[in-house]
């Protein structure tokens, strides 16, 4: 019997159709404690994903994880079928060191994920 995680069944830039499927996040790479940043998190960055009713974003989700703590949710972005393009930008406030993680999914290609590191001082 296969392994029951549901990190197999994640989609990383090494899979195929990466270039319009994952989440592609853009932040400073530092930042201020206590200080507010934007995160910009966009699908078919590099390829636009067809986003029609048939194939589609339905959402996005942005997770921070400090070291030695639970990962917080940060942000979902849930779009209707072929409604939206798969772009989110929000603000947030980190006091420690995180590593961001985006997730989106696909209807037809399965859950994808990225991830960044921002330092903090």
């Amino acid at each position: 019997m296969a392994e029951k995680s549901f990190g197999l069944l994640l989609k990383t830039a090494a899979d195929e159709g990466k270039e319009k499927h994952v989440p592609i996040i853009e932040c400073p790479s530092t930042a201020a404690a206590g200080e507010p940043f934007a995160i910009s998190v966009t699908v078919g960055k590099e390829v636009a994903h067809p986003n029609t009713a048939e194939h589609h974003i339905k959402w996005i989700q942005v997770f921070a994880h400090e070291e030695g703590k639970n990962p917080v949710h940060l942000m979902t972005f849930d779009a209707g079928p072929g409604h939206g393009e798969p772009k989110i930008t929000f603000s947030v406030k980190l006091e420690r060191p995180s590593v961001l993680y985006a997730l989106s999914y696909c209807n037809i290609h399965g859950v994808w994920e990225n991830s960044t590191e921002v330092k903090v001082s």
